[in-house]
């Protein structure tokens, strides 16, 4: 390893130490999102959950250990990954615009009493934006992972904050959140 790189790596690893040792706000929202999921789930409600980028990947990712599997075999969860449909977003991007990609499709498949959940590290992207504006306009609930930055936050109706405004410190903590909210269902599960 270079001197570069390992200076690199130092500096990576305390910024990560930095936001790992203010976590207590964070893990009380983590907790309010799991109540709130297990009674969404409970009422036979589903879950549409969306981002961009590297959000766009953790979005799959918290669908995909859902409705599969974390650790261990149990119930599927209805987690629906708006990012995952490549003709979907593709039509709606050319036909109405890059910024209405998920509003569509929360508006064909979202449902009183189901969940948007968007993952934005800045917390200003568009498309997340007006998914949630169409998500209330459901009566759905929604939930921010991001970082303290943007105005999502305060749209949202929990959020969980991850308290950094470095973009590669807030998509680690979100994928520590993804894989909390997992083990909190498999614990509970059969």
């Amino acid at each position: 390893m270079t001197k570069k790189t390992h200076n690199k790596f130092i500096k990576h690893s305390d910024e990560l130490r930095e936001v790992l040792n203010d976590l207590d706000e964070y893990h009380e929202q983590i907790e309010n999102v799991v109540r709130h999921l297990k009674e969404v789930f409970a009422k036979g409600r589903k879950v549409l959950v969306a981002g961009n980028g590297g959000s766009a990947a953790e979005a799959q990712h918290l669908s995909d250990e859902m409705v599969g599997r974390y650790k261990k075999d149990r119930t599927a969860y209805p987690v629906i990954a708006l990012t995952a449909d490549s003709a979907v977003i593709t039509c709606i991007g050319n036909d109405y615009g890059y910024d209405q990609i998920f509003s569509r499709q929360i508006e064909a498949l979202g449902q009183e009493g189901d969940v948007f959940i968007g993952l934005t590290t800045s917390g200003t992207s568009k498309n997340i934006l007006r998914a949630a504006e169409k998500a209330r306009e459901r009566g759905m609930t929604i939930i921010a992972l991001t970082g303290t930055q943007g105005s999502f936050k305060d749209m949202a109706d929990l959020a969980i904050i991850s308290p950094s405004a470095i973009g590669a410190r807030i998509q680690e903590l979100h994928l520590h959140a993804i894989h909390l909210l997992c083990e909190e269902f498999e614990e509970e599960s059969k």
